[in-house]
């Protein structure tokens, strides 16, 4: 249990309400309960916190709350309530300190590895001949780093991550579990005997301040380097192909797929399976929506979505039209009867060499 005041030291907020109230854990706004704090980023969030169990949350100063809008609840107002009940959060469950083994004798380190100071290689890892591995990083059990591999400083690498030969990742990056990095092209040439594999002469280069996710995979240059650029962050499955280009602080939402020798501008931002097709380029600050398909090079500084992309208007502007397509089918069918009765009754005329009776008009 921790009273208010002692969590709102922490985080340097001010409280209205209860100042003596005391909470056991801390919880999302859906999931918390009475003696849980919970937090709010905006009036929506708050107005439901007003409705849901908890008895205190953190919120924006900003919503310049009062005693009286509180339904005798307590609040800590701070500029940031997402990042302080992040801080609260972590009161309450400490992040997990793993006992520092060093290099151990559990794992393989080829005789030829530059291992630097304050380096922790976990068991079964295997460190192949020429492997550098900068002061301050951290092996998990089962990673292969495979030859000539270079990792820079404070870099973590999470279990049954795989770097193939002469990969290259910078200082403060995190490699999750399972993910591969310099894994062969999806490339080769076809003859009449069958499919030739392509050359797979080059590597990956991911920048510094990247995070890449569990199981993904990023394929080696043909002959330079695939490359991921400085302070991207690369989710769960997503797979980028030889030769792409990934500029720098990108989002890469899971399960995007990048074909062969594509390329981004810097702050791209690409959602839960968007498509790109080989060759492209995606400008700086572009936004995919989910599920775009990529067919051709998009300008920079705009909102994408839909198959094939197109700016979000004018998706938007299709997605109207396609509504009403019921209703236009319905008219289109009724247009289509009268132009048939007056086929009919043209055909009558030329046959029998009457006119067509005008309609009657009614007396003035």
């Amino acid at each position: 249990m921790k009273r208010l005041n002692e969590i709102a030291s922490h985080v340097s907020a001010t409280i209205i309400g209860n100042e003596n109230l005391e909470v056991f854990a801390a919880a999302s706004i859906n999931l918390a309960s009475h003696r849980e704090i919970t937090f709010a980023t905006n009036r929506k969030h708050f107005e439901k916190f007003l409705k849901c169990e908890s008895m205190v949350a953190v919120v924006a100063a900003e919503l310049q709350l009062a005693a009286s809008d509180l339904n005798n609840k307590t609040v800590l107002c701070v500029d940031d309530p997402e990042s302080a009940f992040a801080t609260i959060v972590q009161l309450f469950r400490p992040p997990i300190q793993r006992k520092r083994i060093g290099v151990s004798p559990a794992a393989y380190v080829s005789p030829s590895a530059r291992i630097s100071e304050d380096v922790e290689i976990h068991p079964g890892a295997h460190i192949a001949d020429g492997v550098t591995i900068g002061c301050g990083s951290v092996i998990f059990p089962n990673v292969t780093l495979l030859e000539n591999t270079v990792v820079g400083t404070n870099v973590k690498i999470y279990p049954n991550a795989v770097l193939y030969e002469n990969t290259i990742v910078g200082d403060r990056s995190i490699i999750h579990a399972g993910a591969i990095l310099g894994a062969y092209g999806f490339g080769y040439r076809t003859t009449k005997t069958g499919h030739t594999l392509s050359a797979q002469l080059g590597n990956v280069e991911i920048g510094s301040d990247v995070e890449v996710g569990a199981n993904t995979t990023i394929d080696r240059g043909t002959y330079e380097s695939t490359k991921v650029g400085q302070g991207s962050k690369i989710d769960n499955q997503v797979m980028i192909a030889h030769n792409c280009q990934i500029g720098e602080a990108n989002l890469l939402c899971s399960q995007v797929g990048i074909a062969g020798s594509s390329s981004t501008g810097d702050r791209v931002v690409m959602a839960g399976q968007v498509g790109i097709g080989d060759h492209l380029s995606i400008g700086t600050d572009s936004v995919l929506c989910a599920k775009s398909g990529v067919m051709h090079d998009l300008k920079g500084g705009q909102v994408y979505a839909g198959a094939p992309a197109v700016t979000a208007r004018e998706s938007m502007q299709s997605h109207a039209l396609i509504a009403k397509l019921p209703e236009m089918r319905k008219k289109l069918k009724s247009l289509q009867k009268t132009i048939h009765q007056l086929e009919a009754e043209q055909s009558a005329f030329h046959q029998n060499g009457d006119a067509p009776k005008p309609p009657r008009q009614n007396a003035a």
